[in-house]
């Protein structure tokens, strides 16, 4: 049972954003669709429920269990180098509960320092849901000692998701809430086809916007504030948020590994603090670039007008 209250709707495209003002205590929204929290803001992406892959196999017949609550994909062939991290929980419209937050977790202590890795991409492998926060079903079963744990892992799960030293894409193929937005926000890029993370995206003021009023955007007007990078009219098969972000992942693997870590590295430091101390932190990324094998293998390939070979030193 969800409390009354104000919704902001984005729409255009296929695309909605609501975000609660008044909501039951809790984060993102239960397995059961009862509502979001207060301050959650919710995606919806897309004209038609069916799914298929992208030769990935997709399957959505029963609950997945244990670890195939998360599919994680080391692409091959040309797209080598994209890991994909699908969310699996197709009974519970991809909540997050206690094992898809550990598995996560685990995925990012893996990624982290696999060097072989150059984007990652979270999608759903759910049609219709990106992602409907805490399971809230899940919490109803806790003590408050787990509910505290459960809240400071999940906060950790989205820091950890932030820094990782390659790009990220969440593709949004469908209603993100509460925490599932945070999850999203923690991404590098948003392609859609939280209150603490929202504000950081758009600014203060049109976050508040956002959750106080009940003002209808479209999706241009939503890309135009830098909430999302594209918008994409949906397509058949559910999932062209994904089909962007592929897209895109491919754009970045002929980037050198180690410029991409640094950049992305000064970028996250430099938002955080004033001009002059960003400056130094972009002089001390771009330091770390000058001995390694990869500069000079750009270098190179420059010159010989051929393209890099790159291998992550």
């Amino acid at each position: 049972m969800a409390a009354a209250g104000g919704l902001g709707v984005l729409q255009g495209c296929g695309v909605r954003l609501a975000a609660a003002y008044f909501a039951r205590v809790g984060q993102g929204m239960a397995a059961d669709g009862s509502g979001p929290r207060m301050g959650s803001v919710l995606w919806r992406h897309g004209c038609t429920s069916s799914s298929a892959g992208l030769g990935l196999g997709r399957s959505y017949g029963t609950e997945a269990k244990g670890e195939e609550e998360l599919r994680v994909r080391y692409l091959e062939e040309e797209n080598k180098g994209i890991v994909v991290l699908g969310i699996n929980r197709s009974s519970a419209k991809n909540a997050l509960n206690k094992n898809l937050i550990k598995m996560l977790s685990k995925a990012m202590d893996t990624l982290k320092s696999d060097k072989k890795v150059r984007t990652v991409i979270v999608r759903s492998e759910v049609p219709g849901v990106f992602c409907a926060g805490a399971d809230l079903k899940e919490r109803t079963q806790m003590n408050l000692k787990e509910v505290s744990s459960f809240v400071s892992k999940s906060r950790a799960l989205m820091n950890e998701m932030a820094n990782l030293p390659v790009p990220t894409i969440a593709a949004i193929d469908g209603i993100a809430l509460g925490g599932g937005l945070e999850l999203a926000l923690a991404c590098d890029i948003r392609i859609a086809g939280g209150t603490q993370r929202l504000p950081r995206a758009i600014g203060m003021a049109l976050a508040k916007e956002m959750i106080f009023s009940a003002r209808v955007l479209d999706g241009q007007e939503a890309k135009s504030i830098g909430l999302i990078s594209h918008v994409l009219e949906q397509n058949e098969m559910g999932d062209a948020a994904y089909r962007k972000a592929l897209a895109l992942a491919r754009e970045f693997l002929p980037q050198g590994p180690v410029a991409m870590r640094v950049a992305k590295l000064a970028i996250n430091q430099g938002m955080e603090v004033d001009l002059v101390t960003g400056l130094a932190i972009e002089e001390a990324c771009y330091a770390q670039t000058i001995p390694t094998k990869d500069r000079l293998e750009g270098l190179l390939a420059f010159k010989e007008k051929r393209p890099p070979r790159f291998k992550g030193e």
